[in-house]
Parts: C-alpha cells; sequence; structure tokens
C-alpha cells in the first residue's frame, strides 16, 4: 500500500523499533507497513479488554496503559522510535505525565511523532493557514491540543527528545470512509454556506510519517492534509454517485440533528496548507484530493 523511503537515517530495518502509544486507526495502518520492513512493533491500549485476550492486535503485542496504569519498563526496550496518539484529558498529557523520564533516558531513541490536530488553527472564515499561523482553537479539546503540543516542544528544546508534530485533517480510508457511512444509511448531507473541511487519506499520513523518519528534523511542525479543502455535501454527492444511490436530502446545519460533537466540527472553517511535507519531506501525496481517495477505496473493495 506504501512506497516509502527505503533508508531511515542508515539503520538496517530490522534492527529497528516502534512504540504506538495508543494503537487506533492510524497507528495500526503504520504498524502493517512496517511490520512489512522488517521493523518490530509494540503498542498500548487504554482499558485491558480491548487487548482480546491474547495481549496481541494481528501480531503486535499490546500492552494496556492508562493514568493509573503506567507501562513497564521492559516494554521501552530496543524501542527507536515512538509513536503518539493518544489525546490529551482535562490533566493533561497521560504519556508525558507518566512516561516522560522514560523518555528522556530512553538510549538509541531517533524519532518521537505526536499526532495532533488541525482542530489547533480554529475558525478563520475560510482562509489558508500553515505552521506559521497562530493557533486559536474555538473549544476545549482544541485548546488541550495546543497546550499538549508545546508539552511535546519543550522536552525536545529543554531535554532534547526528538520530537516531530503532525497536525492531522480529518482522517479516512479502508472501512472509515463517506462510503461506509452512504451504505450504513446513516449519511446526513448538511448545508452551511461557505464551509470547507481538509481530509487526508490514512495511506499518506503513513507516507509522510515514514518520510519524517527518514529525514527526522526534531521540532518541527507538519499540516498533513490533502490539496483540495472541500464541502462535505461535494464529497457525499461524488460518494452516492460512485454506489450509484440518490444522496440524502439536503439540511441546513440549524436544523441538523446532531450530536455536540459533530456540530462542533462546524465551528471551525479553514483551509490547510500542505506545502511542507511536499517541500521539506518530498512527499507526493497518492491522493491529492477526496475523489482518487474515493476511487481507491471503490477499487480496492471490488
Amino acid at each position: 500500500m506504501i512506497s516509502a523511503e527505503p533508508n531511515l537515517s542508515g539503520n538496517n530495518e530490522t534492527d529497528l523499533k516502534l512504540l504506538c502509544f495508543g494503537f487506533g486507526y492510524t497507528a495500526r495502518a503504520l504498524a502493517e507497513d512496517l511490520k512489512r520492513a522488517g521493523w518490530g512493533v509494540v503498542g498500548t491500549c487504554c482499558e485491558a479488554e480491548e487487548i482480546k485476550g491474547q495481549g496481541t492486535h494481528e501480531g503486535v503485542p499490546v500492552h494496556e496503559f492508562n493514568r493509573h496504569h503506567p507501562l513497564p519498563r521492559d516494554v521501552f526496550a530496543h524501542v527507536t522510535h515512538v509513536l503518539v496518539s493518544v489525546p490529551p484529558d482535562e490533566d493533561g498529557d497521560s504519556v508525558i505525565d507518566m512516561h516522560k523520564k522514560d523518555l528522556v533516558t530512553m538510549a538509541g531513541l531517533q524519532w518521537v511523532g505526536y499526532l495532533s490536530t488541525t482542530g489547533v488553527y480554529g475558525d478563520r472564515d475560510g482562509n489558508w493557514v500553515d505552521e506559521e499561523s497562530p493557533l486559536r482553537p474555538s473549544g476545549d479539546r482544541g485548546r488541550r491540543r495546543v497546550v499538549a503540543e508545546d508539552d511535546w516542544c519543550a522536552l525536545w528544546k529543554c531535554l532534547g527528545v526528538p520530537i516531530h508534530i503532525f497536525r492531522l485533517a480529518g482522517i479516512y480510508g479502508p472501512g472509515r470512509s463517506v462510503l461506509d457511512t452512504v451504505r450504513s444509511g446513516k449519511a446526513k448531507k448538511i448545508l452551511k454556506p461557505g464551509q470547507v473541511f481538509s481530509r487526508i487519506h490514512v495511506a499518506d499520513i503513513v507516507r509522510v510519517l515514514r518520510a519524517s523518519m527518514a529525514r527526522p528534523r526534531p521540532g518541527a511542525i507538519y499540516n498533513v492534509c490533502d490539496d483540495e479543502p472541500a464541502p462535505s455535501q461535494d464529497v457525499m454527492d461524488y460518494a452516492c454517485s460512485l454506489l450509484e444511490t440518490e444522496p440524502p436530502p439536503a439540511v441546513s446545519l440549524e436544523k441538523a440533528t446532531l450530536s455536540e460533537i459533530a456540530r462542533s466540527f462546524y465551528d471551525d472553517n479553514k483551509r490547510v496548507c500542505n506545502r511542507r511535507i511536499k517541500e521539506e519531506l518530498s512527499v507526493a501525496l497518492e491522493f491529492p484530493d477526496y475523489r482518487k481517495g474515493l476511487d481507491s477505496l471503490l477499487r480496492g473493495e471490488g
């Protein structure tokens, strides 16, 4: 699925090991790619019952981790790379709070990637933002992310931990796209004039992370999104055309029945620039717009 950089800082990839704090959708996609290249991978989940009995998920050892259950020290043995996708809570970033000392003292640690969100930019009335734009998050979740980013960057500036920040747009991919939403019968076509969203296919997230691992620059911050911010109704219409079904009836945001979290996504309206991943990491997106991404997903199913 991924054509990644073959050489990571001169290392033989069979000598490399990734620790994933949080073993969700994106982390599993990265782990699948790295395992094919010979990496060792270990992950975490927040509850013991998520481990499915044997303590593994598709061949990856998975350990319980939360504020009340830190990882055993031996989990960090031989780890060269760390991916953090655990969101901050009301008390801050649990990974830093529970394992700051381990991260600082890990011998051979080459790269740490923190998965943040483009939500840190807040609402820009549809205008463009890049990595140098000031952060103006709209809600509590965004504000927590800004604090967490600052805390991770401080580990680099003050203690030399090789931190890299990735601000992800809306993630889609196999089993997690508007195609699946339409098939489920739960699709809603929400209209808010002028509203656009940025997106990114999970395979292209993996491509960016691999490129960063190959060219680490501690302290770097990257927007990870495709080339074409687009209204959600355009994406919905295109998905329905691929599936040869009628789109759901359009409804205004004011009249839509949405959860508080779903409605909050419409608070922010911005276009996110991805120039840095192209210029600095030489990333060529496989899915530069939602049409190419959805076309590929449908072909993959068939």
